[in-house]
């Protein structure tokens, strides 16, 4: 019966590959569709829609910050580990100990300057927006794309300092012409139900 075992340069080598190739992967899957190990309880979903705002929760807000210890950093440590354990075992004739330490050495330095980019980088960057920045309801909006009667057109608008478009329909039914001025009575499933500013001051359109 045999026995097979890796040796000590091979299982550095193992550690740097596996540690490369899932550090690829979770930055090519997106910060933001992440969780990031022990973030305080903090979750970043981000909308995808015509027009649906961008939401940011940080759980605590944004104080709370990122723990050294999240799955970016491990896994960068896991890397630096065994890509310096492996360099230092085939190319130099130090003692296995001394290597082992230095490679642990270099798994912190990779580990630390990966935190440093998300905490001081990443992580800023990620405002959290209130109930008042996202409330359609109220918005004054002008119509980028007619509202056919009965039908569905578009509406342009401003919120949060960003420029945002999103469906909208009629509150009355009624057709309402391309630029007209409108004001979001209500929102629901991604649409937007208007009304003109004639009609809300009391002189229905023509």
């Amino acid at each position: 019966m045999h026995t097979y075992f890796l040796s000590a340069e091979n299982w550095y080598l193992v550690c740097f590959g596996v540690g490369l190739l899932l550090s690829v992967a979770a930055f090519a899957g997106g910060f933001g569709h992440l969780q990031l190990g022990h973030l305080h309880g903090a979750h970043f979903h981000f909308g995808h829609g015509h027009g649906a705002p961008v939401h940011g929760s940080h759980g605590a807000h944004a104080d709370a910050g990122l723990s050294p210890l999240n799955g970016f950093t491990l896994l960068t440590f896991l890397a630096w580990f065994g890509g310096a354990g492996y360099l230092l075992r085939h190319y130099s004739s130090l003692w296995s100990a001394l290597v082992f330490a230095l490679a642990f050495a270099s798994g912190l330095v990779g580990a630390s300057i990966i935190f440093l980019f998300l905490a001081k980088v990443l992580l800023p960057r990620e405002r959290v927006l209130t109930a008042e920045e996202t409330e359609m309801t109220g918005v004054l909006a002008r119509v980028s794309s007619p509202i056919r009667e009965g039908g569905t057109g578009e509406i342009a608008y401003t919120q949060g300092g960003a420029r945002r478009a999103t469906a909208a329909r009629s509150d009355a039914g009624a057709a309402i012409a391309r630029d007209a001025e409108v004001v979001v009575l209500r929102y629901e499933r991604g649409v937007a139900y208007v009304r003109t500013m004639s009609e809300l001051e009391g002189h229905p359109q023509p």
